[in-house]
C-alpha cells in the first residue's frame, strides 16, 4: 500500500505510548473514536494519507492503525525501526549487546513478514531519531542499520532530529553511506527555528518536515511561515512536507486541542494571507510526499 492521491500528513501517530519513559498520561494517545473522526473529518478536506511513523518503543499497534483506516477511509502508511535511546529500554539488554546487522534483522523481518502480527508491511523506516544536538552510540547504530535495511528495501527513510538539532550530521551520515538524499526526510527540522541551517540542508537535496505545525509552545507558527516563503523564495519549496506529530490526547480536539484539522483551517490560510502561494501548499502537501514515496 503507498500513498493514493490527495493531501498527505507527512509524520503522525494514530496511537503511541511515551509515558512509560516521560511519566505524562497525556502522552498515551489511544482513543479510538475520538481520532476516527478526526480523521474523518481531514477526508472530507481531502486528506487521504496519513504517514504513521510509530516505531518499535512507542508501543506501536499495527493493527489498532488498520482499525481506524477501515473506520476512517483514511489510508494509512505504517513504520519499521526504533526511536531514541530512552525508548530503548523495552529491547534491553539486547539492543546494547548486539549488532547493527541485528537490529537490522528485525526490520527485515518486518518488511517481509508484517509488523506486531499481523500482515501489514511497513512502507517507511522511523522515524529513527537522535538525541538533542548529538547522537549516542546506541543511537548510531539503529542508524547503520537503518541504512542495511533502506538498501535492500528501498524503503526511505524518516527520521527525528530533536528540536531540529543534529540535522546536518544526520544528512552527512547518509550521504557517506551512499543513501540517497532524495530518499530521506529529515524531521522536525521547523523546531530549530533557523532559517540559514535549513537553506544548508535542501541544498544538498534532502527532504525535511515542517512537522509541528501548531506546537506554538515550541514555536510561533508566524515564524514557521517566514521561513516557508524564504524558502519559496529560494526555489526549495519542493523538498519540505508538512504534518503536525500529534502526540497526546490534549492535542485531540474532544479534550480542548487543536485537532488535525488546524494545519489545513488554521496554519494554511495564515500563510496564503501572509503571501506563500497555493502552489507551494499544493506542493507540501500533495506533490512532495508522492514524489517521496515514488522514488522507490
Amino acid at each position: 500500500m503507498m500513498l493514493v492521491d490527495g493531501i498527505t500528513y507527512i509524520h503522525e501517530h494514530t496511537t503511541i505510548d511515551l509515558s512509560y519513559v516521560k511519566g505524562n498520561s497525556d502522552t498515551l494517545l489511544r482513543h479510538f473514536e475520538a481520532t476516527v473522526a478526526e480523521y474523518r473529518a481531514l477526508y472530507t478536506k481531502g486528506v487521504r494519507n496519513i504517514v504513521d511513523v510509530t516505531t518499535l518503543g512507542m508501543h506501536r499497534d499495527a493493527q489498532y492503525v488498520a482499525e481506524v483506516a477501515r473506520a476512517s477511509g483514511m489510508n494509512i502508511l505504517q513504520a519499521t525501526g526504533f526511536y531514541t535511546q530512552k525508548f530503548y529500554a523495552p529491547f534491553e539488554p539486547w539492543f546494547s549487546q548486539c549488532e547493527a546487522k541485528e537490529i537490522a534483522e528485525v526490520m527485515h523481518k518486518e518488511i517481509a513478514e508484517g509488523l506486531d502480527g499481523t500482515t501489514i508491511k511497513p512502507q517507511i523506516i522511523g522515524e529513527i531519531g537522535t538525541s538533542k544536538d548529538g547522537w549516542t552510540p546506541l543511537e548510531q547504530k539503529l542508524f547503520e542499520a537503518a541504512v542495511m535495511v533502506h538498501r535492500e528495501s528501498c524503503l526511505p527513510i524518516a527520521t527525528h532530529c530533536t528540536l531540529g538539532t543534529f540535522a546536518q550530521e544526520q544528512m552527512a551520515f547518509f550521504q557517506e553511506r551512499g543513501v540517497e538524499l532524495t530518499r530521506v526526510m529529515l524531521g522536525h527540522i521547523d523546531l530549530k527555528g533557523d532559517l540559514d541551517y535549513t537553506l544548508r540542508l535542501l541544498e544538498q537535496g534532502v527532504y525535511i518536515g515542517f512537522d509541528t505545525i501548531g506546537k506554538e509552545n515550541y514555536l510561533p507558527d508566524s515564524q514557521r511561515i517566514a521561513m516557508l516563503k524564504a524558502i519559496e523564495a529560494r526555489g526549495y519549496i519542493g523538498q519540505v512536507m508538512l504534518s503536525m506529530d500529534i502526540t497526546r490526547q490534549s492535542h485531540l480536539k474532544v479534550f480542548g486541542g487543536i485537532g488535525y484539522s488546524y494545519l489545513l483551517d488554521t496554519f494554511v490560510p495564515k500563510a496564503l494571507e501572509a503571501g506563500l502561494s497555493q502552489r507551494a501548499i499544493t506542493q507540501m502537501l500533495r506533490d512532495n510526499p508522492q514524489q517521496f514515496f515514488g522514488k522507490g
